[in-house]
């Protein structure tokens, strides 16, 4: 029996919390919690930090060696602090105990130099959405110039020795932090100067390197727990296990396995669980329960001691048969004495939660994990982005066949956040033309898209523009005519719109339009053009009139628009054309519904 089993009984109906860390990319998470697992590890006597699977237990004795003055072990009743290892990205905050966060509290850490970055902002969108508590970590303080720094210990002895310059370039750096976070829409302090940490984020300076601020940190996190949460840490202990699948793992020997983080109750081995499936629960037994062995014995063939039971919270490696299909994020249930049916239920209203409702048409959105697809999902439909199928996995040959199937071709695309594309299914969308995104940055992955569609749209609308018969209005310049006809030649000013080659040409009669001929030649200064802009003056050669017939000099000529082009112009292109443009449109129009008040409507 390990320390922290023994601790667990001791309280036996106080779990301990479960802590996530959370930050963009390289601000520093591993490092982090690398070092609350190194300083504890040298603190206590090795074994008293436990590894789980996918977690690291942190006993309240240990915290209170490493926070030493900081924190009187007298003040707390919960057994330590549980700490996550977000597999592979934060979108982990969005993995669910029964319709909360499965993170109780979560530490966002960010670079003090570097301030916000794409996914800091994103995992701070998760924790609002999420209702989950956090403080922050301002991480690399030790990289301030001329930082002196003091190993291991609390940021306010380490703050007063350093320089007056080292401390004003850090100050600087904190209050733009705080300001961030304000923009963001969160009241925030340096931690020390937080009373209430209900409405206010506690900002705590560490450095993952040296150590320091890291007593701080388990400090406000213990502190926090204790006093804001201890009633939702109590738990039946030996009640029915409930946990959620942090990672489906192929383990040699084993098959398929879960890493999950049980937060209620207890699991043992030989017991039937319930666990959620892509497209049904799974009900299976428990073939063995593993843990990871203690550092000391960890020999490369051998990883796992098998146990015969586990109690909340802690993670464990379940080894069961058929758990192919099952999901990270998805709820595990202990059946025990309860309904089997019942309990399949509880699962499948857990999973039904995450609502990830379709549409007919719409693009094709894959995730890694429950959690994050449904932040998408909830994003897209924000964006009033249409999704058709939203499944958790990578990018297989079946989801780019069904991208093929939407009618519009800005939806035959598929959104992947955080998951890997099978080669085939790479070379599949090639060869089919379904465009594929992806990004470990939700909001980054539907900006990529949105350019994309803008893109697209702006290609479509210059090729009907580029088919379309523009409107313009020109006059025919006294004593300017060149030629009478065959063709007629004559020099024109253009009131507005564009005169284009080979365009039709009209005259009102009343509100009549009359076609009289066509342009086949345009002059501008003595050189061939192909089009004149409104406020140009040039020579024309219209082909089929008579001046003095058919056109005189004074004569007020339009492009003939047809009906349907007029139609498309006003109701679809109107933003797209220029303004002098829309009013020898409005113009054209106007006379023509004089005549026929339905014309090109």
């Amino acid at each position: 029996m390990s320390d922290t089993d023994s601790h667990e009984t001791e309280t036996p109906s106080l779990r301990t919390p479960i802590v996530a860390v959370l930050g963009h990319v390289d601000h520093g998470k591993t490092s982090l919690l690398d070092k609350i697992r190194g300083s504890t590890v040298i603190e206590g006597e090795a074994g008293a930090i436990t590894q789980h699977i996918g977690a690291t237990a942190v006993p309240l004795d240990i915290v209170s060696k490493v926070a030493g003055k900081l924190v009187n072990p007298d003040d707390f009743d919960l057994p330590g602090l549980l700490f996550i290892d977000t597999p592979g990205h934060h979108s982990f905050t969005t993995l669910r105990s029964r319709g909360g966060a499965l993170a109780d509290i979560a530490i966002l850490v960010v670079d003090v130099n570097d301030g916000f970055q794409p996914q800091t902002e994103e995992a701070i969108n998760i924790l609002a959405q999420s209702q989950t508590p956090f403080v922050v970590a301002a991480n690399k303080i030790d990289t301030t110039p001329g930082w002196n720094p003091k190993p291991d210990s609390p940021i306010q002895g380490t703050y007063d020795a350093q320089s007056d310059r080292a401390r004003s370039t850090l100050d600087q750096n904190l209050y733009e932090l705080i300001g961030e976070l304000s923009d963001a829409g969160f009241s925030a302090d340096l931690y020390w100067r937080v009373q209430n940490f209900q409405n206010n984020v506690g900002v705590v300076p560490v450095s993952a390197e040296t150590g320091e601020g890291v007593p701080d940190l388990l400090t406000v996190l213990m502190g926090l727990a204790q006093r804001y949460m201890r009633d939702d840490m109590e738990i039946d202990v030996t009640g029915p296990g409930a946990g959620t699948v942090l990672e489906v793992k192929e383990e040699k020997g084993f098959g398929t396995t879960l890493d999950v983080v049980l937060y209620d109750g207890t699991v043992g081995a030989d017991e039937t669980v319930v666990v959620g499936g892509k497209n049904k629960p799974i009900v299976t037994d428990v073939r063995a329960l593993l843990k990871p062995r203690p550092l000391a014995e960890i020999r490369t063939e051998d990883r796992f001691e098998k146990v015969d039971s586990i109690g909340a919270a802690a993670g464990v490696k379940i080894a069961a048969p058929g758990l192919d299909d099952a999901m990270a994020g998805a709820p595990v249930r202990v059946v025990r004495d309860r309904e089997i049916d019942d309990v399949i239920s509880e699962v499948e209203a857990e999973l039904a939660e995450v609502e990830v409702s379709t549409a007919e048409e719409g693009v094709v959105v894959k995730a890694d994990t429950l959690g994050s697809l449904e932040a998408m999902v909830s994003t897209l439909k924000e964006e009033e982005i249409p999704v058709m199928l939203a499944e958790v996995g990578d990018v297989a040959p079946r989801d780019i066949r069904f991208a093929t199937t939407a009618d519009e071709p800005k939806h035959r695309t598929i959104l992947a956040f955080n998951v890997d594309t099978l080669a085939e299914a790479a070379d599949e969308a090639e060869q089919r033309d379904v465009r594929l995104f992806d990004s470990d940055v939700i909001y980054q992955l539907i900006e990529e898209y949105e350019e994309y569609v803008d893109e697209m749209e702006r290609a479509q609308q210059q090729t009907v523009l580029d088919n379309i018969t523009r409107p313009s209005r020109f006059r025919i310049l006294e004593d300017h005519v060149f030629r009478q006809n065959n063709p007629a030649v004559v020099g024109v000013e253009v009131m507005s719109g564009t005169v284009k080659n080979n365009s039709f040409v009209a005259k009102f009669e009343g509100n009549e339009p009359k076609r009289v001929g066509t342009i086949k030649g345009i002059q501008e200064q003595g050189e061939d053009v192909d089009e004149a802009r409104a406020g140009t003056r040039v020579s024309v050669a219209i082909d089929g009139p008579t001046v003095g017939r058919q056109i005189e000099e004074g004569d007020e000529l339009w492009i003939d628009l047809p009906e349907k082009h007029a139609k498309i112009l006003e109701q679809e292109l109107s933003d797209d054309i220029p303004g002098d443009e829309l009013e020898a449109l409005r113009m054209y129009l106007d006379k023509q519904r004089k005549r026929d008040p339905f014309w090109g409507k």
